[in-house]
């Protein structure tokens, strides 16, 4: 059992940056890769970001590279996602989960067996 919990959303004008955090629970953190997907409204779950337990490599979806950038410390059992330029089109529920099994790609939701209760991300034009 992981339980993570996500923070740092909230509510910002376009252009401007915010970080999210993931906070996960236990010391196997390390071990896990971590990802961030998010979800816009009526729309479902799409793959953000995913980052080894190392920290190396780390791999952002393509069409968000250049904005987004994921990063992790072991030592404080967090991973972070860096959003800079925000677009009214970023604006979603930011959810993370570690990746315990690897049973699909990085980016197929439904392998992912823990999930936290999001962070909301609303972008005003």
């Amino acid at each position: 059992q992981v339980h993570v919990v996500e923070s740092g959303g909230g509510l910002v004008q376009a252009g401007a940056s915010l970080r999210l955090s993931c906070t996960a629970s236990g010391r196997a953190f390390r071990n896990y890769d971590m990802a961030w997907f998010r979800q816009a409204a009526g729309k479902e779950r799409v793959f953000v970001a995913s980052i080894d337990s190392s920290g190396d490599p780390a791999y952002v979806q393509p069409s968000m590279r250049g904005r987004f950038t994921i990063s992790r410390d072991n030592a404080k059992n967090t991973v972070y996602l860096q959003i800079n330029s925000l677009e009214p089109e970023d604006t979603a529920v930011y959810y993370c989960a570690p990746r315990v099994r690897f049973t699909a790609s990085r980016d197929y939701a439904p392998q992912y067996d823990y999930w936290g209760q999001g962070t909301q991300v609303t972008v005003s034009s």
